[in-house]
């Protein structure tokens, strides 16, 4: 098992209709964590880096610390760059051994997003890794990246168009999705993925997943959204359990970071498990 390509992971949840987390990490706990609860629930798993965590901590050291946390794991992981518009960024993540990226194209017109993202397949071939695309924004910003401008949706014949010219190996479809905290339930395109699906037999990527519930999350995995993006659920149980355990520490007058780090773990390692079991990927890796 251990690190493998997206596509590996991908073609059985697609084919068997169960969804992968793909979750956004930051730190080495948040990593360390969520590669546990993978071993836990005998889940395979998807490690998102943002461009923000890979200018902030630097690739050689994230991809170092992936190298050593993933050794002899049992169960299939792979480490994706998640929506990057910047190429030199995704030259760098794909020379240091990240095993997919996502060209975050969809700010440019459609024919100049497509020329470059069949460019981007092309130099993830060269490193054997794989390439997630997509043509409209999903609403929000996340780590400094995206709009809070509502995203338009472009004609299923365009969406085609730009699966067959480009070959991507997953498509981020917008759907009514949006990054960071939803107000209230979301109203979805389900349709939509179930259109695109049936065009074209491609795992579709499910952004926002944050807040959704899990009957939504069930219809569009069973759908084709064999990837389940994970960031703003984690960054909230990260900060609003340290922020528990200080004020905690604070009225006892008790300061022990390994403790923190503990509690912090256990409760980022708990929210990973229960998006394997609700997403159906729990048990998958055994």
């Amino acid at each position: 098992m251990s690190v493998v390509p997206l596509t590996d992971i991908l073609s059985g949840a697609f084919k068997e209709r169960y969804g992968v987390p793909a979750i956004n990490v930051f730190n080495d706990l948040t990593l360390e964590a969520v590669l546990a609860a993978a071993v836990e629930k005998s889940s395979p798993l998807i490690v998102q880096t943002s461009v923000k965590t890979v200018k902030s901590i630097g690739s050689d050291v994230l991809y170092t610390m992936w190298t050593s946390m993933t050794a002899g794991i049992e169960v299939p992981v792979t480490l994706h760059l998640d929506h990057c518009p910047e190429r030199e960024v995704i030259t760098e993540c794909l020379d240091r051994g990240w095993n997919s990226v996502l060209f975050d194209a969809s700010h440019l017109p459609v024919e100049e997003n497509m020329r470059q993202t069949v460019e981007v397949v092309a130099e993830a071939r060269q490193h054997g890794a794989h390439v997630e695309g997509e043509i409209e924004s999903i609403t929000g910003v996340e780590d400094g990246i995206g709009s809070d401008s509502a995203a338009a949706q472009q004609d299923l014949a365009v969406a085609l168009e730009f699966l067959d010219t480009t070959h991507v190996d997953v498509f981020a479809p917008a759907i009514g999705n949006a990054h960071g905290s939803y107000r209230k339930t979301p109203v979805l395109d389900f349709q939509r993925v179930s259109d695109l699906v049936a065009a074209r037999s491609i795992p579709i990527a499910l952004h926002g997943g944050s807040g959704m519930s899990d009957e939504q999350f069930r219809d569009l995995i069973g759908r084709g959204c064999a990837k389940v993006n994970i960031s703003t659920a984690l960054k909230e149980t990260f900060m609003k359990s340290s922020l528990a355990f200080l004020e905690s520490a604070e009225e006892k007058q008790k300061w022990d970071p390994p403790s923190l780090f503990r509690s912090v773990r256990q409760d980022v390692i708990d929210l990973a498990g229960s998006l394997m079991t609700v997403f159906g990927s729990a048990g998958r890796a055994r």
